[in-house]
């Protein structure tokens, strides 16, 4: 290989693994938004139940 083709390839390595260690912090940050996510609607739904408990029985109006 000639030693500007040797560096051009070298180039592309560094590139490559600059790529694949960006592509790999993306897929973790996606996996802890998506725990979060996760934890959020759990958290959501236990508050509305716990308002469902807490509502008030409807009222009946008498129409006179």
């Amino acid at each position: 290989m000639q030693p500007a083709a040797h560096a051009e390839h070298q180039a592309i390595n560094k590139k490559v693994d600059k790529l694949q260690a960006t592509v790999a912090q993306q897929q973790r940050q996606i996996e802890t938004l998506t725990a979060q996510l996760r934890e959020q609607a759990a958290q959501i739904q236990k508050v509305s139940a716990q308002l469902e408990m807490v509502k008030p029985a409807p009222q009946m109006v008498e129409n006179r």
